[in-house]
């Protein structure tokens, strides 16, 4: 096997980062090449050479009290193939302003051959830089609302589990990887290798790191915040009613006349409150619903229909998987242990 000199990879370490996704990338960029070598008894030929940056190389202290030693300053990196953004572990504004000065070495490397990539709350740290203004990005769907109201230039895209931007500026001419919320960094970390190592080696590190490589979108792992803030208080009221009773027929008409106003009245303030049609909002509490029941694992396919106020299974299976991407069944095998 020929020899392949390493790709330079920095990893941006930060007083509050998320430990686990500092340490998890460090291995898992530095195996790649090593580990699917060892097992198979072949020449070790690490594909990255991968170091965490800090500014000024000090230590760097994470979010769960690990204190961890940068391998170099982050103003002496000129250039690097690829520099990886990690997940903000402690608060998000405190972290933006205690780390400020990390801002303009984002934007200097983003104006060199550099890609960038970010994982979870880290995309919070290329929006403020002013990297994601205008392009589609991703970021744990806990954070979304707060993203969109901080960086509304940002196409925020909290369904997918990686995005990829491609800057149209003629100073930059890497490209924009966003990966969503926790362990979202393998998907993004697998694509990675794939593009820059090629298909085999990324699919050898999916192997020897037991990583599920088709994972999709993470609107499987969604919970939505049903109740939006907002001011209106006939708003909130048929919310309320709709949460109470969202196994029975619901119809946007019935609700419009229980607080005196026009269905279409109805739409239009609902849709300004709370983003979305009541009908929509009637669909959403029966899948959070649904979800629920499936998590528990006490509940047949078969009655959860009916339990949630569908009276056609099918027609609840196809909504169901149109707002997961999993259907019901593949819904309980993947997350009914978390009740335990």
């Amino acid at each position: 096997m020929p020899y392949f000199k390493p790709f330079k990879m920095i990893i941006l370490g930060f007083d509050g980062v998320l430990g686990s996704v500092l340490s998890g990338a460090l291995d898992l960029f530095s195996f790649t090449g090593v580990s699917w070598q060892r097992f198979s008894n072949e020449s070790v030929e690490p594909r990255f050479n991968v170091q965490i940056a800090s500014l000024g190389g000090g230590d760097i202290r994470c979010s769960n009290r690990l204190i961890m030693q940068a391998h170099c300053d982050i103003r002496d990196v000129t250039e690097c193939d690829l520099l990886l953004v990690p997940t903000i572990g402690d608060s998000i504004d405190k972290v933006l302003k205690q780390n400020s000065e990390l801002l303009p070495h984002l934007v200097r490397l983003a104006n060199t051959k550099a890609d960038i990539a970010s994982n979870c709350s880290g995309a919070f740290f290329l929006a403020k830089a002013g990297l994601l203004d205008h392009k589609i990005a991703t970021t744990h769907w806990g954070y979304a609302n707060k993203f969109k109201a901080d960086f509304p230039l940002v196409d925020l895209q909290e369904n997918q589990f990686v995005t990829h931007s491609r800057s149209e500026s003629t100073n930059q001419s890497g490209n924009i990887f966003c990966a969503a919320g926790g362990s979202a960094f393998y998907d993004l970390g697998l694509l990675l290798i794939e593009r820059y190592c090629g298909r085999e080696i990324s699919t050898q590190v999916a192997k020897t790191q037991i990583i599920d490589s088709k994972r999709g979108s993470q609107n499987s792992y969604t919970n939505v915040t049903l109740h939006k803030p907002h001011s209106d208080h006939l708003i909130k009221q048929v919310q309320e009613y709709i949460e109470e009773n969202f196994q029975h027929s619901l119809q946007v008409s019935s609700l419009a006349a229980m607080v005196n106003i026009t269905p279409r009245t109805l739409n239009r303030r609902f849709q300004s409150c709370v983003a979305m049609r009541p009908i929509e909002y009637i669909q959403a509490v029966r899948i959070e619903q649904a979800k629920r029941l499936l998590e528990l694992g006490d509940v047949s396919i078969k009655s959860l229909a009916d339990k949630v106020g569908y009276d056609d299974i099918s027609s609840f299976t196809r909504l169901f998987k149109r707002a997961t991407e999993l259907t019901p069944k593949e819904y309980q095998d993947k997350f009914s242990r978390l009740a335990i």
